[in-house]
């Protein structure tokens, strides 16, 4: 038996997906795909690699994902750990079961690669994603992610075309692109969507993962306004609502531009919702920059809200900003994640 215990992103979903059909012919081995995004994902991830072990004390129990690539030292130090892998080296997990050492993480930036592996299915799931792009080439002032996941690569999209088909052929009905930057898929994002669209018009539902609003051109917003089975419902990666807070956390969008999107988006589409990623307690964030924030989920009418108190990153310029007090943080998540508390539940 093989088990797949994914954390984080949709991308680890895809993934968890990858490892359960490549590895389908061992047995007794449990994968661990790890987040990093903030210091209480690993947290979690190190507490239940120990329960794991508990449970299934005589498989093998390979570690990999973002934790696994940014804090190796972390993971091959736990004696419940048979092999760390690295983000790059887990697309040949299968190469890796055989190896002496216990740690094989290699520099993730030399990575130019892509595993183009076509999946089958999602067990248990009536969404399919279809990773389209990985890495990134931003530098947000918070983010590790860049640092597990390495630099911009993007899917062929041929193949990406393939593994729809066969998603569509499975009797998948939803399908949504992801990746870690999804939107800045190379040669452009707008340009693979209306070929998805094209190609398969009677694809039920198209849908995205986190979009980034600074990479949202006029051509998506004519394709949201042309194809009817575009998911109406649109998720940003926001952050914040201040401007000041936005610059400091390096972010390539201000608070207007969410504005005037969601506008122009509700213009095209009359039946489109919003939802939005912010992180609350930033370093220097004061009460006014937090109650910008909640003045832009009013003002860009967003509905469906993903809080996020601040978690310092070692190794990422904010962690050296002046912090917010950890209570602080926690308070002002409470305080945005009840704005829209009703449409939550």
């Amino acid at each position: 038996m093989v088990k797949v215990v994914s954390f984080g992103c949709r991308i680890n979903s895809y993934e968890a997906e990858i490892f359960k059909e490549k590895l389908k012919n061992y047995d007794n081995l449990v994968v661990v795909n790890t987040c990093a995004v903030t210091k209480e994902a690993e947290r979690q991830c190190c507490q239940t690699i120990r329960k794991l072990k508990k449970e299934n004390p005589l498989a093998k129990i390979v570690v990999t994902g973002c934790a696994a690539q940014v804090s190796t030292e972390k993971f091959s130090q736990m004696p419940e750990v048979d092999l760390v892998l690295g983000n790059m080296e887990k697309t040949d997990i299968e190469k890796y079961l055989i190896s002496k050492d216990k740690t094989i993480v290699g520099d993730i930036f030399s990575f130019s690669g892509y595993d183009a592996y076509v999946i089958t299915g999602f067990e248990g799931r009536e969404r399919a994603f279809v990773e389209i792009q990985q890495g990134c080439d931003h530098r947000c002032t918070y983010c590790i992610i860049p640092f597990a996941r390495g630099k911009n690569r993007s899917v062929k999209k041929e193949k990406i075309l393939e593994q729809i088909d066969l998603l569509l052929k499975q009797g998948f009905k939803e399908i949504c692109l992801t990746g870690i930057d999804a939107c800045s898929y190379k040669p452009s994002f707008s340009d693979l969507v209306e070929e998805i669209l094209e190609t398969f018009p009677n694809l039920p539902s198209l849908q995205f993962g986190s979009l980034d609003p600074a990479s949202i051109d006029d051509k998506f917003i004519e394709l949201v306004k042309k194809y009817p089975n575009i998911h109406p419902h649109f998720h940003f990666s926001i952050q914040s609502g201040d401007n000041l807070i936005l610059k400091r956390m390096g972010r390539r969008h201000q608070r207007e531009d969410v504005i005037n999107l969601t506008k122009k988006i509700s213009k095209a589409e009359k039946n489109a919702t919003f939802g939005a990623d912010f992180i609350c307690g930033f370093p220097t964030e004061t009460e006014e920059n937090f109650n910008n924030t909640l003045k832009l989920v009013e003002e860009a009418n967003i509905t469906k809200l993903h809080v996020f108190p601040y978690s310092e990153r070692p190794g990422t310029p904010a962690a050296r900003m002046p912090q917010v007090p950890v209570h602080i943080r926690r308070k002002r998540a409470e305080i945005l994640r009840n704005t829209r508390k009703e449409e939550n539940e």
